[in-house]
């Protein structure tokens, strides 16, 4: 069992791997890119899209790519979506000292957000095509904490991690309600738990920009104790660090018999522009079986 304070070692991610003649300069702590995947010089196809369900578009791409070698490569990018949009109407994203002005051919987000690039005209029509389940607690391997419920969040022994209400709007707002709604149904203080996930302090650290990166990587370090998160990625972080985390179930998730108080999410797709030679192809894609098996593999509900 990794100690805390140690840093996670994520797994390489990508639609194809390079071989071994391509030198890499990431380490934790320095250099280290995880939501920026493949070429985005020469790939066939670039899709900007949200990070929460990084896993699924992982396995989706090499699918894709698999299926259709013609492509080359696949540029996705897996970060919260508002950056995404100020990279598509204005020039591009700066990670650090580097600079991508490469274009997405599909982008991929919530509802709302989609909407948002049809009334700017950036795209035509968008589709959902996959659903969240709902969200747990995460918590570190073993549970030192003992927590059970959304109502142990309010604990003066337990700090919580939670995505940031101002970087992160869209995640934040699933957490909250969940946390508040799921409190009441059980006769806690919703108000006071959502008002705790709401305001950094002591006993609560908000991530800074892309929560599915930092929220485990406070809770592996110790500086959380737990998070309320969406099951996938929960389900995602106990697969790949088997002995650093766990989850607790809140509101019916693992039953199957998920309370209302306990929202979801769903993700659209669109074509940006004409898509380019591969964007409607990616797009129906998406929607087919193949894809459906593998996001409901990961923890996803599929929609198709």
């Amino acid at each position: 069992m990794a100690t805390p304070n140690s840093p996670l070692h994520w797994p390489p991610e990508a639609a194809q791997y390079p071989d071994e003649s391509v030198r890499a300069f990431a380490a934790p702590g320095s250099n280290l890119v995880l939501d920026f995947h493949g070429d985005p010089a020469t790939a066939g196809l670039a899709v900007f899209s949200d990070g929460n369900h990084h896993m699924a578009l992982e396995a989706s791409v090499r699918a894709f790519l698999n299926a259709n070698p013609d492509v080359g490569d696949v540029f996705y990018t897996t970060t919260p979506p508002a950056p995404l949009v100020d990279a598509l109407k204005g020039d591009g994203l700066v990670l650090g000292n580097l600079r991508i002005s490469r274009k997405p051919d599909v982008f991929i987000g919530p509802g709302n957000i989609l909407d948002g690039l049809v009334e700017a005209g950036f795209i035509v029509q968008h589709v959902p095509f996959a659903e969240s389940r709902g969200n747990v607690i995460l918590v570190r391997k073993g549970n030192p904490k003992d927590i059970i419920s959304v109502a142990d969040l309010l604990s003066d022994d337990v700090t919580v991690a939670c995505s940031n209400p101002v970087t992160e709007k869209a995640s934040f707002a699933v957490y909250a309600e969940a946390a508040g709604g799921l409190a009441r149904e059980a006769g806690a203080d919703g108000n006071a738990v959502v008002s705790k996930l709401s305001t950094a302090g002591p006993k609560t650290v908000h991530s800074q920009i892309i929560h599915h990166r930092e929220v485990p990587e406070l809770i592996g370090a110790g500086h959380a104790d737990a998070a309320v998160i969406y099951y996938h990625l929960a389900l995602r972080y106990t697969r790949i660090f088997p002995d650093i985390f766990e989850l607790v179930d809140i509101g019916g998730v693992l039953s199957g018999e998920r309370s209302p108080a306990n929202p979801t999410t769903r993700y659209h797709i669109g074509v940006v522009a004409d898509g380019g030679k591969w964007g409607e192809h990616f797009v129906s894609f998406m929607q087919s079986n193949t894809v459906q098996q593998l996001y409901e593999e990961h923890g996803l509900l599929p929609l198709c």
